[in-house]
């Protein structure tokens, strides 16, 4: 992975040092990423998601660097993202692409994956879409899985164990 840090006027659409790395590296199988720093400060300083959204609107950006240069890593690092949701807190866990249910699990806590029955699966986009568990429940769309699940990104989880 190439990040180019560059000035607020080639954020967009990068500049000719940006042209430069990706010329040279053509040959290679790897992702170049043009960021603008100062911005990336900037972005991080406003609290409100609204905010955050109009200042990338109007600089010309959908998105901030930062996850984008998550996302190529956790790509190149062959990882994923899954979740876990309590009454308190919200959790993302990393685990690599293709890992079992149990071995999400043992992310966790190793008894967790030790002792791992089953888990209880919600797609991210059914959640989404629905809005809360109860109405994914009705739907029908929470799915048992056993231990030869294969993790996908964004599942939202709930581990069943005995030790």
């Amino acid at each position: 992975m190439y990040v180019c840090n560059v000035d607020e006027g080639s954020a967009v659409n990068g500049n000719a040092h940006v042209d430069l790395v990706m010329a040279s590296v053509t040959d290679e199988d790897a992702e170049v990423l043009v960021l603008a720093v100062g911005i990336e400060a900037d972005i991080a300083e406003l609290e409100d998601y609204e905010e955050r959204k109009l200042f990338l609107e109007d600089i010309g950006l959908e998105e901030a660097g930062a996850g984008k240069l998550i996302r190529s890593a956790y790509r190149l690092l062959n990882q994923q993202t899954y979740f876990t949701v309590g009454k308190k807190e919200v959790r993302a866990w990393t685990v690599k692409v293709g890992a079992t249910a149990p071995q999400a699990a043992g992310v966790i806590h190793s008894d967790f994956e030790h002792g791992f029955i089953r888990a209880e699966v919600i797609k991210f986009d059914d959640f989404v879409h629905f809005g809360s568990e109860a109405k994914i429940r009705d739907a029908g769309k929470l799915s048992v899985e056993g231990k030869e699940y294969i993790v996908k990104d964004g599942d939202i989880m709930n581990f069943r164990f005995n030790v």
